[in-house]
């Protein structure tokens, strides 16, 4: 006879329905014809419970989460989506795919770690996020111009980059002195560029790794966007949720995209570049290079001043999105990924803890997401010779 596991069987539903899954999904997953939906209801009811391989496969596979959890006497205080990302609507957030329900878990994780690591205070010697805020009825134009001068970055050092790589580089590192932290991943749903968690010592932008580094830099203005109104943002697919938006909270979600296009773009000099140019993908295509942005950022700054038809902005739209994803590739060196998916920053920090006789090696391993036995190949990227000193 089998024995039984003492699990809480509300934890159980608690993970399921927070992973946003249902229970015919985690049958579909369990890919074991002996598993129904019968079976899961009854782990859910108490009526029964998993054996412990199951359990195994339940927690880490499925739910994402730590055997453990499913022992706790109930559920742990964990903000909900909804709390996270109040400028959403409802039927927006119920919509979430796993994955990304999955990487939200996962950012405030890291925010945990954050916490830990730095003894719960932002080592930053100035924090954008304490030091600036803005009423949701401030223009964009004062909003980009306010961050700009506050982070020290003019134009002519933007255009001076070699390309959208080095610019991505530079702007990450600007903002991680500013006090932001930021991560990224592999979000597996293409149309989710990013999002970010609010928080006043350590807020994070997680960012869609898979995506241009053009894009990948407007994603960092756009969640910085929402952490300077003081919430969590998070990009969606569905084009209409600003429809289902009234008063501030709609006025926050078109203020992040126009922050975003004025910040990246200036106004004043973006119409003084385009004066008597011929628009054409050569000439969008070089003032995407100038500022480092994308295509369709240009295209759309060209349509909101009637210099291209809506019809032409969503075909060349559409046909650069197309392009964008037939042409990205995945895979590469494991430790340069998770190097760019954690950042030097925080890198250092994790391995200086170690090198202090703070944390143990397998502390290290938790707080880099790694096994143990690849703690060696992350700490080459940090020192390519080995050293340690």
């Amino acid at each position: 006879m089998r024995e039984s596991i003492p699990v809480n069987p509300d934890l159980l539903k608690w993970a399921r329905e927070t992973a946003g899954l249902s229970v015919d999904d985690v049958v579909r997953k369990m890919k074991r014809k002996r598993v129904t939906a019968e079976i899961v209801l009854s782990w859910e009811s108490g009526e029964d419970s998993p054996s412990y391989s199951q359990l195994e496969r339940i927690a880490y596979e499925i739910y994402k989460r730590p055997l453990a959890l499913f022992f706790f006497p109930e559920p742990p205080q964990e903000e909900t989506p909804k709390q996270s990302f109040r400028t959403l609507p409802d039927y927006a957030i119920e919509r979430l795919p796993e994955r990304i329900r999955f990487l939200i878990r996962k950012a405030r994780a890291m925010q945990l770690n954050l916490a830990e690591l730095y003894d719960n205070a932002n080592l930053a010697s100035r924090h954008i996020v304490q030091d600036l805020s803005f009423d949701p009825g401030v223009s964009s134009e004062e909003m980009a111009a306010t961050v700009r001068d506050y982070l020290g970055i003019d134009l002519a050092r933007q255009s001076q980059w070699r390309n959208s790589e080095e610019a991505f580089k530079v702007w990450r590192d600007v903002l991680e002195e500013h006090g932001v932290f930021i991560f990224k991943d592999a979000f597996r749903v293409e149309e989710f560029s990013g999002f970010c968690l609010y928080d006043e010592q350590f807020p994070i932008i997680y960012v869609n790794n898979s995506q241009s580094k053009s894009r990948q830099i407007f994603t960092l203005f756009h969640e910085l966007a929402h952490l300077l109104f003081r919430t969590g943002g998070i990009d969606t697919p569905l084009d209409d949720y600003l429809d289902h938006l009234v008063g501030d909270s709609r006025r926050i979600e078109v203020l992040c995209n126009q922050f975003t296009g004025e910040f990246l773009v200036p106004r004043r000099d973006f119409e003084h570049r385009i004066r008597g140019i011929a628009i054409n993908d050569e000439s969008i295509q070089e003032l995407a290079e100038t500022y480092h942005v994308s295509r369709e950022v240009i295209l759309r700054k060209l349509l909101d001043r009637k210099l291209v038809e809506q019809a032409v902005y969503e075909e060349k739209a559409r046909d650069w999105t197309q392009c964008a994803k037939t042409s990205s590739g995945t895979g590469g060196d494991y430790y340069k990924t998770m190097g760019a998916y954690l950042g030097e920053r925080y890198l250092e920090t994790a391995f200086s803890r170690y090198y202090q006789n703070r944390i143990s090696v397998e502390q290290l391993a938790d707080y880099l997401g790694v096994k143990v036995k690849n703690v060696p190949g992350m700490e080459n990227l940090l020192f390519p010779r080995g050293a340690t000193a």
